[in-house]
Formats: structure tokens, sequence, C-alpha cells
């Protein structure tokens, strides 16, 4: 099968490239720019796949640059990744982060409507959608309010909604994960769990003073290794319906805090070093909790999270020791 991952040069995208490779499939990658950004994936992309992926250039959010795609390479399925997924700075940026999320997603699905009706699209949508339901209310599930409290989860609302209304007033074979926290190599340091691990990293390497910048530390959540992730997205691509929605998530619930401790006594800093709660990293409107109901999809395809996180966030740490050079 054929398939193009938009976001390749992200977190998600890699991970995914590696498994669809190894899975014996054509893996295109959307780059939007040829000025060498691709290589960047090798740190978490042998040598042998990454070989094997084959890279095209444009910027989804121009709707002529991305018609013009889908009239060149013609493709199996569309894994649409990319996105501006920080919600921090979507409060920043609200404007860009719509651009991205909502318009450039419908350019994506129009070009397909008129060029490839029969392409499979996985759209990436996002836990952030559901807002912050009570949690008396029970793990939530994919017939939940969609409420969301921030620019980026509106973004996202607004294409996930729009992807659904293709698949059901147009027939298309388009289809909508929601995905929740999930952590590992490559994750950006400006993101919660990465970030502690990033700066644990730099205080062994003795880079940094021995306190800690946090957010939020009491926010809990579900949270999964991005490589389990990824085999969840895979699944659907093949079993998914088309105008249905699927949470992916992990089993256990972590607060923040208990993630950072267990990172401290993995490096054997604990009780070494101070937390400083910088107000950067303080969400102007916080998510307290997010335990997702993941029924759906383990019903449809047999998937369930196995990585442990004991394992990810050894990973995690070991990426950043390996990607700082002292």
């Amino acid at each position: 099968m054929k398939y193009l991952i938009t976001g390749i040069t992200g977190f998600v995208g890699p991970h995914l490239a590696n498994l669809l490779v190894s899975e014996g499939h054509d893996v295109h990658g959307l780059v939007r720019a040829s000025n060498g950004r691709e290589e960047d994936i090798r740190d978490v992309v042998p040598d042998k796949i990454f070989q094997k992926i084959h890279f095209v250039y444009g910027d989804f959010t121009d709707y002529h640059a991305t018609e013009q795609l889908f009239k060149m390479e013609k493709f199996d399925g569309v894994f649409h990744l990319a996105a501006q997924s920080h919600p921090p700075t979507s409060f920043a940026d609200p404007r860009g982060t719509f651009a991205t999320n909502a318009s450039g997603t419908v350019h994506i699905a129009e070009a397909l409507r008129l060029h490839q009706p029969a392409c499979r699209l996985l759209f990436c949508s996002t836990s952030e959608v559901y807002g912050a339901p009570e949690e008396k209310k029970g793990k939530i599930t994919e017939e939940f309010p969609i409420a969301p409290i921030n620019p980026y989860g509106v973004s996202k609302a607004a294409a996930d909604l729009f992807v659904r209304e293709r698949a059901k007033s147009v027939k298309l074979p388009f289809l909508v994960t929601r995905a929740f926290a999930h952590t590992g190599p490559r994750r950006g340091r400006r993101f919660s769990i990465s970030s502690d691990a990033y700066q644990i990293v730099r205080i062994k390497k003795g880079l940094q003073r021995p306190v800690i910048n946090v957010g939020t530390l009491s926010s809990r959540r579900v949270v999964m290794d991005v490589r389990d992730c990824v085999k969840a997205y895979y699944a659907l691509m093949h079993k998914g319906e088309p105008g249905q929605a699927y949470n992916v998530g992990g089993d256990h619930v972590y607060s923040m805090g208990q993630i950072l401790e267990m990172m401290l006594k993995m490096s054997g800093l604990k009780k070494k070093v101070t937390q400083y709660v910088d107000p950067k990293l303080v969400r102007p409107i916080d998510i307290p909790v997010q335990i997702c109901n993941t029924t759906k999809l383990r019903t449809l395809t047999g998937w369930k999270p196995k990585i442990k996180m004991e394992t990810t966030l050894k990973d995690l740490l070991a990426y950043w020791d390996k990607k700082i050079d002292a």
C-alpha cells in the first residue's frame, strides 16, 4: 500500500514511518520545505528505513500546492498528523493555529474529494476537543460533547467535525482519531514530560543548575508510548469505519508530578534537585484530568498499549542524553 504521512518531520510521524516501512508499505512523507529538514528524523529512524522513505515537498496550508500534490501522486491512504500541536502556543497565535489545523485539513480533504475520492484519510484530532469534563462523569467516550477550552482544541475540533461531515455527506473514506497523552523519544522539549526529561539530562551533564522548571504537576493523564499510539493509527487505517471517531489512549493514570518523580529516581537525582513552577509553563486554562475510554478502538481492532511507562521514560531520557552534547 502507498501511504502519505503529513507531519513526518514532527514527533509522531517518524515513528509511524518506522512501522509502515517495516510492514512493507510504500511510504511518502510531506515536508514543507526542501531545506534538509527530513534529515532531522534520523534521530529515531534508522538508515535502512530512512532510505526507503520518499519525501515530497509542499505546504498543505496552500490549497493550490496541496491540490497539485494529489494530482501528481496517488495514495491508498493519508495519515494527516501535521499540526500546530502546542496548546500554549495556540493562545499566543490563534490565527496561525487555526490556519494550520483547520484550514490546512480542509485543503487536504477537498483535494482528495476532487482527485482521489477512494483514498482513505485518517485525521489525527486530539483529546483536547473534549475540553475539561468533570471526572465524576466517568471515562471520556467518543460520545462526550465537543467542548474545547483552548484555541488548539477549537482548531482541531473544527477539522474533526469537517472530516466526519465529509465522510457522511459525500461518502468519503475519512475517519478521525482522538489521541490522549503520549510521549517518548523525539517528543519536543516544550511539552510536559519531555521538558522534564530534557532538563534532567542537562542537570546531569552540568549544563543546568539543579532546578527543574515545571508546569502544573497535579494534572493527571492516561499516558501511553508514542510507539503504541502509531500502532493504533495503523490498525484504524485498515479497519476504521468512515465518519467515525476513535479515542486512542493508555491504561494507567499518572499525575505529571508522579512521572517527574519516576524520571528523577531513574536518573539518580531524587532529592538532589528542586522544582520551580514556571508561569510560562502553566496553561492559562488547565485541564485537571483526562481519562479515556478506548473500548470502541479495542473492540474493533484488538489494539492495546504494550510498552510500560518505565520503558518509555528510560528511552526518552536516553534520547535526550544522546541529543544533548555537553
